[in-house]
């Protein structure tokens, strides 16, 4: 999520200068290199933005793989009303830069002048969403807890954007699985938190709508060590405090590099929480292999894992099956985004084909609003939301297990499910092994 002030800077930042493409873009290929510049008669030019590389590339490791997916399934053209359309996909990475996102955004909107635009990262769609909804440009993005978006760009659920949608989870959902599972762990409700000082973390740490409103709503305790700066190596003095504090468990906002130092500080100073909960950081198994078997047993939100119920409303298969097709195409383990990027295609072909006209961006527009669709991240309901704009997503909790004879030795079970009974639970949780 975003504060008011990254927000100003990126609306700052946007202008028409044009993508500059080096050898990162180049290895990209044909996907990063449109065939045309102007969206022509019969065809529709879709823009997307992802993070490709950079800070937070984890997150669109799978990207390229779906992109693909998606060209050969209008290889032949997307039916609209009996009318065929060519697609054209213009790829564009933001490298997990706000300058970078704002870049790109001016790209797709001012030069290429997309019909659609789909963002997969925050950054991206706060650096499109003012642009966008001034030049009339639909745009659906996803990837960011769904308030930052109101927060940063000055709007209610009451008003929404004209041009610009969102779906994911809410980040008070993302709080109350936390809190429902410390809970259940059984633990003392000292909670020690830290976080990066990034929007996301900020907002996380809010006093009035994050972390540590929900825990005093909870009778919770809070043993706060606030935000930490991106280039920080040393936590020992947050660690000391969370050790004086007696704190049962931890919590926060950090990536991988961060989390891993942060960890070997944690069990060099002879701390044992009984749980470990972070946002981010816990997102995927590579952190837990950075860790060793030290990671068995860390908790985090969980927005898709291959047992949630859901199914393609583009291809008909479930959860499972696409992560299975992943993992034998790429030979790497599935990952949460992987549901959620194929969701955000399915959204967007369901735009263009139920709208009276995919190049027409008041018909498009109309088209997004009434969407009620059943996707691979679950319902995504734009028709009848009370959040104008927003579609909110459910969302569960999960532990991370290991086991050493797995093809892949970290797997994230689902531990606590009450926000959204439809998933199901695939395992009890339980504490830290060395608490």
């Amino acid at each position: 999520m975003k504060s008011l002030t990254s927000a100003d800077r990126l609306s700052r930042t946007i202008s028409r200068r044009t993508i500059v493409k080096g050898a990162g873009a180049l290895a990209l290929g044909t996907l990063m290199s449109p065939h045309v510049v102007r969206a022509s008669s019969g065809k529709i030019k879709i823009g997307y933005i992802g993070c490709l590389s950079g800070l937070r590339a984890e997150f669109s490791v799978a990207d390229l793989w779906t992109i693909n997916q998606m060209k050969a399934l209008v290889a032949k053209g997307l039916d609209v009303g009996g009318k065929t359309y060519e697609v054209e996909f213009v790829i564009r990475d933001n490298q997990s830069d706000v300058n970078r996102s704002a870049s790109v955004a001016s790209e797709l909107v001012l030069r290429e002048r997309c019909n659609l635009v789909l963002v997969a990262d925050g950054d991206g769609a706060l650096a499109i969403g003012e642009l966008a909804d001034t030049r009339r440009v639909p745009v659906i993005s996803t990837m960011m807890p769904w308030e930052g978006l109101y927060a940063a760009r000055g709007s209610t659920p009451e008003k929404g954007f004209p041009y610009t949608f969102h779906f994911f989870p809410s980040s008070a959902s993302i709080l109350q699985n936390y809190v429902g599972m410390w809970n259940a762990a059984g633990t003392n409700g000292r909670v020690g938190t830290i976080y990066l000082d990034h929007a996301v973390g900020r907002a996380l740490m809010d006093p009035a709508h994050g972390l540590p409103a929900q825990m005093k709503q909870a009778g919770m305790t809070e043993v706060a060590a606030g935000a930490f700066q991106l280039g920080t190596t040393d936590f020992s003095n947050q660690i000391a405090r969370f050790k004086d504090g007696n704190c049962d468990v931890l919590a926060g906002y950090m990536f991988q590099q961060h989390f891993v130092t942060f960890w070997n500080q944690v069990r060099q100073a002879g701390l044992t929480p009984k749980v470990c909960t972070f946002a981010a950081a816990f997102a995927f198994s590579s952190t837990m292999e950075a860790l060793g078997k030290s990671g068995d047993g860390m908790t985090t939100d969980v927005f898709w894992t291959p047992s949630y119920p859901y199914k393609s409303s583009l291809t008909g298969i479930g959860a499972r099956d696409l992560a299975n097709q992943w993992q034998n195409e790429s030979g790497k383990q599935w990952l949460q985004p992987l549901g959620y990027i194929h969701a955000l295609w399915e959204v967007g072909f369901a735009a263009l084909k139920q709208s009276t006209d995919p190049r027409d961006a008041n018909a498009v527009r109309t088209s997004i609003a009434n969407l009620d669709i059943e996707t691979m991240a679950g319902r995504v309901n734009f028709k009848t939301t009370t959040k104008k704009s927003i579609a909110d997503m459910p969302m569960a909790a999960g532990q991370w297990r290991f086991d050493a004879a797995a093809k892949f030795p970290f797997d994230l079970d689902i531990v606590y499910n009450a926000l959204a009974p439809e998933i199901p639970v695939t395992a009890h949780l339980r504490r830290l092994q060395n608490a």
